[in-house]
């Protein structure tokens, strides 16, 4: 993509892109995993920390992006059919990204991991790709609940065998849920290897998460429509607190907050939550009417936007780099060699710093070498679509 196309961007979208972005770099690349910042961890089974909140975010994006396409190639002229060959297309190239980081560094087609992150991003594409271009909002606001509420159903009421080979019906717990049966069904041995019983990425709880895909492009289609900016910034903002408050009721009345499995409560929440961050980010550097509050606003958030605009490339770049840092050694004492990682973190962790500042501080640097690339990229004019 060239200089040329970034031109009509929102950049209140690509703000809230990069800021998800090196979230998403900073999370996954601690120093030592034993030594993290609560908010900095996955919440260990169901509630919710910040870290739980960036993958939503990203699929949120996703769906306010694929719209936003939709629209762009339909004013270029472009026929129904083709756009969704070329979304489909987008789509299959993510999933075999993502396998493809999944493949390194152990290059073993036998214990490959099968689901991913972009894997899930993929296919949430794949799928919502008709919808947004045959239903109208009505008809897609009503897909979410069904979306929502089949899940439930089957989550809730489906009998299935747990890993200890009891059959167990509506449990929700590590290994013992519909979704992880599911996985173990058709994925045995692909599945992510801290469980081998089941995937935070899994089969069935892809259904709620294009839930979340289809939310952003709601999000979009309000974006684009004919209200006013204010009206724009305070109808998502009311409609953000409305998800928080449903959320939780959710939370309350049917299933926890729970990433693993994508729950409908943690559908909506995160929503909610997106719904409000965009909402700022869109008001600053969109919307205001102040001239000066937005070129602040733009210089603030410039390396966010500098992130934004390379972020597929810059998250699976950086995944790649850091497989290779834990798969290629170095001989740290005659005889004895260690990780390129822990070499590296090594020299942090003699710092006079506690072992979760050493680790954050690693995270910290490794977020800036990524940033450094994108730098470079956006410096050089380069923006690399899928």
């Amino acid at each position: 993509m060239t200089a040329d196309a970034l031109q009509g961007r929102l950049q209140s979208l690509d703000a809230f892109r990069g800021f998800t972005i090196a979230s998403m770099v900073l999370v996954n690349n601690p120093g030592d995993w034993a030594s993290i910042y609560a908010p900095l961890r996955h919440a260990a089974w169901n509630g919710w920390t910040f870290t739980d909140s960036i993958f939503p975010f990203f699929l949120f994006i996703s769906g306010m992006s694929m719209y936003l396409s939709i629209r762009r190639g339909q004013a270029a002229g472009m026929t129904a059919s083709l756009l969704h060959w070329r979304m489909q297309r987008r789509a299959l190239t993510i999933i075999l990204i993502g396998l493809a980081l999944n493949f390194v560094p152990s290059f073993d087609w036998e214990t490959l991991r099968w689901p991913g992150v972009l894997q899930r991003i993929g296919l949430c594409a794949s799928v919502a790709a008709p919808a947004l271009l045959l239903l109208g909002w009505r008809a897609q606001a009503l897909l979410i609940v069904v979306l929502l509420a089949t899940y439930s159903g089957v989550m809730l009421g489906v009998p299935v065998m747990d890993t200890n080979g009891r059959v167990v019906t509506g449990v929700l717990e590590p290994g013992r849920d519909v979704g992880a049966y599911l996985d173990r069904l058709l994925m045995s041995g692909h599945l992510w290897s801290q469980s081998r019983t089941w995937d935070p990425e899994g089969l069935l709880s892809t259904v709620p998460a294009v839930a979340t895909f289809l939310s952003g492009a709601l999000a979009g289609r309000w974006i684009m429509s004919e209200s006013s900016a204010a009206d724009k910034t305070i109808w998502m903002m009311i409609a953000g607190l409305l998800a928080l408050w449903l959320g939780v009721a959710l939370d309350a009345l049917l299933m926890p907050i729970n990433k693993s499995l994508w729950t409908p409560s943690y559908c909506v929440l995160m929503t909610g939550w997106a719904l409000l961050v965009f909402s700022v980010c869109y008001w600053l550097l969109d919307a205001c009417d102040d001239n000066r509050v937005r070129a602040t606003s733009e210089k603030c958030a410039r390396p966010m936007l500098i992130y934004g605009v390379n972020a597929l490339f810059m998250f699976a770049f950086s995944g790649l780099v850091a497989r290779m840092l834990g798969y290629f050694r170095i001989e740290s004492v005659p005889g004895q060699s260690v990780s390129t990682k822990q070499w590296l973190f090594g020299h942090l962790a003699r710092l006079p710093l506690s072992p979760v500042d050493a680790s954050l501080l690693y995270a910290i640097l490794f977020n800036v070498a990524m940033f450094a690339v994108a730098w470079l990229l956006w410096r050089g004019k380069i923006f690399i679509k899928v």
